[in-house]
């Protein structure tokens, strides 16, 4: 069975097809990480400074733009660290969900562009090298790659790359946010959940990705906050309504308080079916 040329290629391939808000590429052993424009290193975001404040004028610019009025500084720094952390932490659940593949990204291996034209999201650079798979996987030949033991060793994995990537990001941005550890990591817990609930959705998958979340975060899985937290709800017809209950705030409801988001801690079960429904319809 032939493999690609890097083991998660393929799985990010799959992501832009069916997520064209977001573009992935490799950068080889030898290149140099892409620079100017809009890139932004992750590495340079963990160590805060004058980096993350040009990070975050970004933020802030988008809100005065959108809603016309000022967000507070701590605010603006809850949404720049969630447009960065929910693309970045797909890059390691999606080849893991996909294909059983868990690449290692320390934060000197990733690089993240938000200005690029057409797209929602950005755009993502990143440097695979080491790489968990399962026995029998074929990419278990290529250089970098470690065979675990099974599927729990693997879910183990997950939660370690993106505890590796994203501890010190969160250090560079958890002073701006008025946020320590739990709160930090409550939001680190929502990232990898909805990230990939939302693109196993457009994979037509979402079932087996709320299945696959429940095992990985059960809970008392430190440093995560809390599980999946996934539910049910009931819709006025009898229909089946998922929702979950972050472990964290966005923050959004300072800017817009009327229009919080379903699976927000400040939603009423009653104003999540009637956004659900409204979704549905």
């Amino acid at each position: 069975m032939p493999v690609p040329s890097s083991a998660v290629a393929d799985a990010y391939a799959r992501l832009t097809e069916v997520f064209p808000g977001l573009a992935v590429t490799e950068v080889g052993p030898a290149d140099p990480a892409p620079e100017g424009g809009g890139w932004v290193s992750a590495a340079s975001l963990a160590e805060g400074a004058d980096h993350l404040d040009a990070f975050l004028a970004w933020d802030d610019a988008q809100v005065v733009r959108d809603y016309g009025q000022q967000a507070r500084p701590d605010v603006i720094a809850s949404f720049g660290l969630h447009r960065y952390a929910w693309p970045a932490c797909l890059l390691i659940t999606v080849p893991w969900f996909l294909h059983r593949r868990v690449p290692r990204y320390p934060v000197t291996h990733v690089s993240f562009d938000r200005s690029a034209a057409g797209l929602s999201v950005g755009r993502m650079a990143v440097r695979p090298t080491a790489f968990a798979c399962l026995p029998g996987d074929p990419a278990a030949a290529l250089p970098g790659a470690r065979v675990v033991s099974g599927e729990e060793a693997l879910r183990a994995e997950v939660r370690a790359a993106v505890a590796e990537h994203l501890e010190p990001v969160l250090g560079g941005f958890g002073p701006r946010m008025r946020r320590r550890g739990r709160a930090l990591w409550g939001m680190a817990t929502d990232e990898v959940v909805e990230g990939l609930w939302y693109v196993a959705h457009l994979l037509g998958e979402q079932e087996r990705a709320r299945h696959e979340l429940e095992l990985l975060l059960p809970g008392a899985t430190k440093p995560y906050v809390g599980s999946a937290a996934f539910r049910e709800l009931t819709g006025p017809d009898g229909e089946s309504l998922p929702t979950r209950d972050r472990a964290s705030c966005c923050m959004f409801y300072t800017v817009r308080p009327e229009d919080t988001c379903a699976t927000c801690p400040r939603t009423c079960d009653a104003d999540r079916i009637a956004k659900l429904t409204a979704a549905a319809a």
